[in-house]
């Protein structure tokens, strides 16, 4: 294993993407800008990521399309802590209900520490939200289930059916109205399953198609299905929403990259014109870091990683 950096993935903490980056314990963070380069080399094997913090015990090697980046034994651990998997009934925070919308047809239920605002719709692309709801947790969790049996609203959507449909949305009056309908309808539930101690907050839809940036970049094309070693990913950062980065790549279009597959990945720039100061940790381009963790401005994009096509189910094998 390398001692470089390993690139954590996408944050939403503000407005503004974030990747973060971690070494031995030490942590940092990139914030992305809309039409900057982008570009890593994938470097040895994928190592497991760790749980809660902690490094794996083992420095297991993961699959590369792994998107939980974890070995098995880690990955449950790291769900046993979460808040889905309900062993937190004795939680004091104060949590909020929300409905999501990806696109038409798309929309979930979910909830969030209140603590934390938006940042998790963020997180997982919600093109627009509204929050619904607000009370202890197992209130909240009670309301998803009323809300998936009652309502038929799923929970979960998985991010492919995001991708299919984030590159033609329509209007913006349409993509409010389904949120405001279903709010509607689970606001009718009031006395016939919603719990007494979850308070509903009043419709306020949120859009964030300009703060990931799809209002103005091109409609994706591919999508990447894993990294290799020695696999190249460069190209203009255009968008981003949830885990996904669109990257600009002449020749082939706009190309989806879940940072959720380069996890546990060392990582190394790319030949580049410039290496801005906040496109990398700094000490990730130092002597006594090499090469491990870079990410570059890149001076030509390309990719040479197996894609997959965005809905069509298209597979580009190999490196190309």
């Amino acid at each position: 294993m390398s001692g470089g950096w390993w690139c954590a993935g996408v944050r939403w903490p503000g407005q503004v993407p974030e990747l973060g980056w971690s070494r031995r314990g030490d942590r940092r963070v990139s914030v992305l800008a809309y039409g900057a380069g982008l570009g890593f080399r994938a470097l040895g094997e994928r190592h497991c990521v760790g749980a809660r913090g902690n490094v794996c015990p083992l420095g297991a090697v993961v699959p590369g399309r792994s998107t939980g980046g974890r070995c098995a034994e880690c990955a449950r651990l790291d769900r046993a802590h979460s808040v889905a998997a309900d062993t937190m009934a004795d939680d004091p925070r104060t949590y909020r209900v929300y409905l999501a919308w990806f696109g038409p047809g798309l929309v979930k239920v979910g909830i969030t520490g209140e603590e934390r605002g938006a940042a998790r719709l963020r997180e997982q692309g919600a093109v627009v939200f509204s929050w619904l709801g607000r009370g202890p947790l197992m209130a909240a969790r009670r309301t998803e289930e009323v809300l998936r049996a009652a309502l038929q609203v799923p929970d979960r959507i998985p991010y492919a059916r995001k991708r299919a449909v984030r590159g033609r949305l329509p209007g913006r009056e349409e993509r409010a109205a389904e949120v405001a309908e279903l709010y509607g309808r689970a606001a009718a539930l009031e006395g016939r399953g919603w719990p007494e101690s979850l308070e509903r907050l009043p419709l306020e839809v949120v859009d964030q198609v300009a703060l990931f940036g799809l209002d103005l970049a091109p409609a994706p094309v591919r999508s990447v299905r894993e990294l290799v070693d020695g696999g190249v990913v460069a190209g203009r950062l255009v968008a981003a929403a949830g885990p996904d980065l669109h990257l600009a790549v002449d020749g082939v279009g706009v190309v989806v990259l879940d940072t959720r597959l380069i996890t546990g990945w060392d990582l190394a720039a790319v030949p580049a014109e410039a290496v801005p100061a906040e496109a990398v940790p700094a000490e990730a381009m130092s002597a006594e870091a090499g090469s491990a963790g870079a990410v570059s401005a890149v001076a030509e994009s390309d990719v040479r990683v197996p894609l997959i096509d965005i809905g069509g189910g298209g597979v580009q094998g190999g490196l190309f």
